[in-house]
């Protein structure tokens, strides 16, 4: 999507102009209904007024979830917006995972949240496929990226979640840590463990995993480039050696760069198909942040009274760690302190 549609422009306005609590939910929403976009899902114009509902604190999120229930076990709405049920149940269950603070790094996390997105939508929710397959794409002009085979899966993710355990983010410049975030997040879709719904599951597991770095996400990103985001998955997975293309991370990176950062990299479905050429595909920023700087300077960005405890907890780190980070940060010239500690503010010069 490269324009706003109706049902963003009106979840945007809580965000703008809400409360802290209605922001955080209605940010949650517009990811949440965006990602239903990778596989051409558009929710129903009544997923948007009950979203609204509880943005504003009207009703629960088990309210919106019988009304929407209900909604679709009536024969006749069921049979006329067929399309918009999945998109419709989909949204409201990664709304709920997003709203919640546990998040366990491992392959069952990723299982259940695949199984809890497509419980009674599809029958093998939260399984692993038990057969190879390919997938025409309009950017690979219908060719296929090559995915894991079945036999295979528990044994890739594996190795994938037991690399990305032990490595050490500590020291490393944004981009470093960008691209490092990209290949593991590219890895394991191409794993495609689950019959349908792999893009979403990764979207949310991946959502998840960074916030416990202290990122709360750029929502727009995900909300207005879902479909550019899986495409540049299967830029980052696809090779063809007769055509001199190689697997590229580039469109990924530039996509986390924009999510997590103050950058504004066009993402133009267009840019990813391999026959576009440009010209100018690189990263184009000299990255002065660590990983961990860029995360306090984000939490300090959306609260500048906020204090170094708090910090802490966001960030999953110990108080003297982060007061380590924000010493040096401070000799860096990156943030300072104004008014003191009791009532001041932190500044990002």
């Amino acid at each position: 999507m490269d324009k706003k549609e109706n049902w963003n422009i009106e979840l945007s306005e809580y965000i703008r102009q809400g409360e802290l609590e209605s922001k955080e939910k209605a940010k949650n929403w517009e990811t949440a209904i965006g990602l239903q976009d990778v596989d051409g899902l558009k929710p129903s114009k009544l997923l948007i007024e009950t979203a609204k509902e509880h943005i504003e604190g009207n009703i629960s999120i088990e309210e919106v979830k019988k009304r929407i229930n209900e909604y679709y076990q009536i024969e006749e709405n069921h049979n006329l917006e067929n399309d918009s049920e999945e998109a419709d149940k989909v949204a409201i269950r990664i709304t709920e995972i997003l709203s919640e603070n546990s998040f366990n790094f491992s392959i069952m996390e990723l299982t259940n949240i695949h199984l809890r997105l497509f419980k009674g939508i599809y029958k093998e929710a939260g399984k692993f496929r038990n057969y190879n397959f390919t997938k025409k794409e309009w950017i690979l002009n219908d060719d296929t990226v090559i995915y894991s085979s079945f036999e295979n899966i528990k044994e890739t993710l594996e190795y994938d979640f037991e690399q990305e355990r032990n490595f050490s983010y500590k020291d490393l410049s944004l981009e470093e840590a960008i691209k490092h975030i990209s290949r593991f997040t590219s890895n394991i879709w191409q794993v495609h463990p689950f019959c349908e719904g792999n893009t979403r599951t990764t979207a949310v597991f991946i959502i998840k995993y960074l916030r416990t770095f202290g990122f709360n996400i750029n929502n727009d990103i995900f909300s207005e480039n879902s479909w550019y985001f899986r495409n540049a998955l299967v830029r980052a997975n696809y090779k063809n050696f007769e055509k001199n293309i190689f697997e590229d991370t580039i469109y990924l990176e530039k996509f986390f760069f924009n999510l997590i950062s103050d950058t504004n990299y066009e993402l133009k479905n267009r840019y990813t198909h391999i026959d576009y050429e440009n010209k100018e595909n690189n990263i184009n920023i000299n990255s002065k942040y660590t990983l961990e700087e860029q995360a306090i300077i984000n939490i300090i960005k959306n609260n500048a009274n906020i204090n170094q405890n708090e910090i802490a907890k966001l960030l999953n780190k110990s108080v003297r760690t982060v007061k380590d980070i924000m010493k040096e940060m401070q000799e860096k010239s990156i943030i300072k302190r104004s008014n003191g500690k009791r009532n001041g503010m932190w500044i990002i010069i």
